[in-house]
């Protein structure tokens, strides 16, 4: 696995979508939506496929897959950070 970006949505993108007028649940989806492309790029990346072309299958493997990592090595040694 690539190492993930250290954030998923960086302080400009934040910043833009608490000034953008929307509801606060509206500004949730948009923060979510925007992090959600951005490691999309990453599961990409690592299935050496383009964004259009990963299946929910290989989403759910790169998921399994990091799970496990963090489960064998510590939560620190997985790409995403909660």
């Amino acid at each position: 696995m690539t190492s993930a970006p250290d954030r998923y949505l960086s302080s400009e993108e934040s910043a833009d979508v608490e000034a953008a007028l929307l509801s606060s649940s509206e500004k949730f989806l948009t923060r979510l939506t925007i992090s959600s492309q951005r490691l999309l790029q990453v599961i990409a990346k690592d299935n050496q496929v383009a964004v259009e072309a990963l299946t929910h299958r290989q989403i759910i493997q790169w998921f399994e897959n990091d799970s496990k990592v963090k489960r064998e090595r510590g939560n620190d040694a997985g790409s995403l950070k909660w």
